[in-house]
């Protein structure tokens, strides 16, 4: 099934049981992506967002989502801090499975191997494989330094 199909039924489902909390980041994810239909429109696409790029409004969710329950923690707010985690783990459900340690080393030497890399001037090439492949199974904040350590 289609992750667009997928999200519109559990947004279904959600009010359906009258799960207002889930039913509110299915609103918010829902939104997200057809505000980038809407800008792809504007760019001359087609109009529908594709699943890759589905999954790249979620993981750019989670993140947002992370600095903002960080941000709460550090300041005393711990209910809005805990919303916020809650909304990471209904949006998680709809990203791809995260690479275990070992999994992600195999993907970048997969990558330096693709990009036929062999400096460090390669990074962005290398880092292009990965997020080209990779997208949403990975924290690429995490992976740079790790790209950086092989090439340098």
């Amino acid at each position: 099934m289609v992750l667009r199909d997928r999200l519109q039924m559990a947004l279904k489902d959600a009010m359906r049981a009258k799960a207002a909390e889930r039913l509110s980041t299915l609103r918010l994810i829902n939104a997200a992506i057809k505000d980038r239909d809407i800008a792809q429109r504007g760019e001359g696409g087609e109009g529908l967002v594709s699943d890759t790029e589905i999954t790249a409004i979620l993981s750019k969710m989670v993140k947002q989502r992370q600095e903002s329950a960080r941000v709460y923690e550090e300041g005393g707010r711990l209910e809005l801090a805990e919303k916020e985690l809650d909304e990471i783990k209904v949006i998680e459900e709809y990203l791809p499975r995260q690479l275990a340690g070992e999994e992600v080393d195999a993907a970048i030497t997969s990558a330096i191997a693709e990009a036929g890399a062999s400096s460090i001037r390669d990074m962005g090439k290398v880092m292009a494989v990965l997020k080209g492949k990779y997208i949403g199974q990975m924290d690429f904040g995490a992976v740079g330094p790790r790209v950086k350590d092989l090439l340098g």
